[in-house]
């Protein structure tokens, strides 16, 4: 196996199997996001700030550490590790939840600023890696440079659908509408991809974004209080639920990894 092909097949499949996993992944991001910023951290209770510390930020660095740790593993792995990889878009995920929180609430940005300066980012960040290397098809991933620019798009991905989620559902939607809003809209983009001939990269990135509000709609739906429209289940109920659930399916759905090079030309 060359170095571009092991460094391909550290990429999976896209498949049904990865969607879902994905979404749910998205859905932990954001109750094991609150769970710490907001539930362990207090930043929604009372005495908020009363310690001095700031629960969204304090959550960012621990998530961001364990990102950076992650992201190094997987870029220095040999092969596909679907433990790693999924452990890996979790943390981006939870990260990215602590993060757009701090940026839109704590920094004063608010949603539809934090919006847009993060779909300002996912979209730089895809230029820079075409400009730099040519494509930027998730199967084509074959060298660190490569996956670093994937991560970077991914972890700016995973902020912009938080901010996202979090502004459709407080603009009137609330958060089962939000979770309608953005589950159509991937229906739209499966659509496309069954009946047109729209490029698949630009299909898989428009998904991989949606995901994320999605999982954010669906995430607050579940812990949220009943007075402001969720079902109040434990945070960390839920997210020890959606967890085993992630590990069952990892366990029993087939793994593999992407083909370097095959969306690339599409």
């Amino acid at each position: 196996m060359t170095q571009a092909e092991s460094a391909a097949a550290k990429v999976p499949a896209i498949t049904l199997g990865f969607w879902l996993i994905k979404i749910l992944a998205t859905t932990l991001g954001e109750t094991g996001g609150d769970a710490v910023s907001m539930s362990w951290l207090g930043e929604t209770t009372p005495e908020a700030g009363a310690s001095g510390i700031n629960g969204y930020l304090v959550g960012t660095l621990i998530f961001g550490a364990a990102l950076a740790l992650l992201v190094w593993l997987q870029i220095r792995a040999r092969r596909f590790a679907p433990w790693l990889y999924w452990a890996t878009i979790i943390a981006s995920t939870t990260a990215g939840t602590t993060l757009a929180d701090f940026a839109t609430r704590s920094l004063g940005i608010g949603y539809p600023g934090g919006s847009l300066l993060l779909l300002a980012l996912v979209l730089a960040s895809l230029l820079t890696w075409h400009r730099t290397l040519g494509t930027v098809a998730a199967d084509s991933v074959s060298t660190p440079a490569a996956e670093l620019f994937y991560w970077i798009t991914i972890t700016f991905s995973q902020t912009l659908g938080t901010a996202l989620g979090d502004w459709v559902a407080d603009a009137g939607a609330g958060y089962a509408g939000g979770a309608l809003v953005f589950g159509s809209a991937l229906a739209v983009i499966a659509l496309l991809g069954f009946l047109t001939r729209t490029s698949r990269v630009v299909l898989f990135w428009a998904a991989f974004i949606l995901t994320r509000p999605l999982g954010a709609t669906v995430g607050d739906l579940l812990d949220k209080p009943f007075g402001s429209g969720g079902l109040e289940v434990s945070r960390l109920l839920a997210s020890a639920i959606l967890a085993g659930t992630i590990a069952l399916l990892i366990l029993f759905l087939p793994q593999k990894s992407g083909s370097h090079g095959q969306s690339a030309a599409r």
